[in-house]
Parts: structure tokens; sequence; C-alpha cells
């Protein structure tokens, strides 16, 4: 594939084949992500991939954190309120995602188990958890690392056949992910990638998002 169907192609991937990813193939895709833009070089960005009966645990214990009240734990920075022009595009991806799945506006058994479906991080068989080291903590410079390293594996993932999505629902309930992912605690829990074989079959799976056209992300200062 070309860098150009790499970006153009890729999607989000919420339905995954029951079929493991090889280790050596995982390996060949950070590989490629470390080779990310990173400020300064600081190369802050730590990977731990888990699989098999570790993840499941991590599924089990987030989804039962969330259903029991827990308190969201995430570990990184965000709005108490998410601004309006944001939050409509957050609804407008959902629209087009409960339209794929045919979950109806008043469906609440559909629509509560979409968002199960997020707190087991879509079923993947493999979960990148994306930490950066917490000597880094309360730097704007190990999120913009950690991005660019994140975008660089998802990229790297579509160009071998693997499908991903970015999902923070996965790392709701963030000592669940630290103990059973045997994450240490010099590092920052930033997010997940739920990673897997694409299951073609699934409806949500050929959902595109909508960008900002060129003119709404971009300005020209200079130019004739």
């Amino acid at each position: 594939m070309t860098y150009d169907e790499v970006v153009r192609e890729r999607r989000s991937i919420r339905g995954f084949l029951d079929k493991p990813v090889p280790r050596a193939l995982i390996e060949e895709v950070i590989a490629l992500a470390v080779r990310a833009p990173s400020s300064f070089n600081n190369q802050c960005w730590n990977f731990t991939v888990v699989t098999g009966e570790p993840l499941d645990r991590i599924r089990a214990g987030n989804t039962a954190g969330i259903l029991a009240g827990r308190p969201d734990s995430r570990e990184f920075r965000r709005f108490d309120k998410v601004p309006e022009l944001h939050r409509g595009r957050q609804i407008e991806i959902a629209k087009q995602l409960f339209g794929a799945m045919g979950i109806e506006r008043d469906d609440k058994d559909g629509r509560q188990d979409w968002v199960l479906r997020g707190f087991r991080q879509f079923d993947a068989p493999v979960s990148v958890v994306v930490t950066y080291d917490r000597v880094l903590l309360g730097s704007d410079i190990a999120p913009f690392d950690c991005g660019a390293a994140t975008n660089a594996l998802v990229n790297a993932a579509w160009s071998r056949g693997l499908g991903c999505v970015i999902n923070s629902q996965g790392i709701m309930q963030s000592p669940v992910v630290r103990e059973q992912a045997e994450i240490p605690d010099d590092q920052v829990i930033m997010i997940c990638v739920a990673m897997g074989w694409p299951d073609e079959t699934f409806p949500a799976n050929a959902v595109v998002s909508r960008r900002k056209e060129l003119d709404e992300a971009a300005r020209f200062v200079g130019f004739d």
C-alpha cells in the first residue's frame, strides 16, 4: 500500500475476527510506530501489548467497575464539559455508528450493549496500552509524542492488514489495566488501542467519519 492509500483508506475498526495476531507482526508494527516524530527526541512512549487471559481480566474488571458505579479513573486530563462544536462531532459519528448497526434512538438495550462493547475494547484479540514516562507528567510534550506514536501505530497496522480503534473507554478503570497489564508506577496510562483482524461483515466497520474540509482545517499566510 502507498502512504496515501493507508491514510485515505484507514478507518476505525470496532468488530474483529476471533483470530490471534502473531507477536512477530505486532513487533513489526511497533518498530514502525517508534519512527514517529518526537518532540526534542524525548521518545517518552511505551507500549504494553496484552492478549489472552490478562486482556480478558481487563475487560471483565473494566466493565464490572463501570456497572458498579466506580468513578472514571483515566489518567489523562479532559474537559468537565465538552465544547459544543466538538461535542457535535462526537454526536455525528455516534449517529453514523448507530445507524450502521441498526440501533434506534429509543433502543436502550442496544445502546447499552454498544457502550459495553467499548468497555471491553470491542472484544479485540489484542490491546496495546500506550503509556509515557511519569517524570514528564504535566508536560504537553508527552501527550504530543504519544499521539504521534499512536497515529503511526494504527497506520502501520492498517498497512499490514490489521484494524485498530483508539479507545479510551477500555481504560476507564485504569487501576485494573495497570494491575493486569503489569504496568509499572513510573508510567502514566495515556490511551489504549484495540487491534486485530477486521471482520468485514461487521456493519460499523464500514463507517467513515466526516473530516474537516481543507479550508476549515488550514490557513495559508504569505502565499501569492
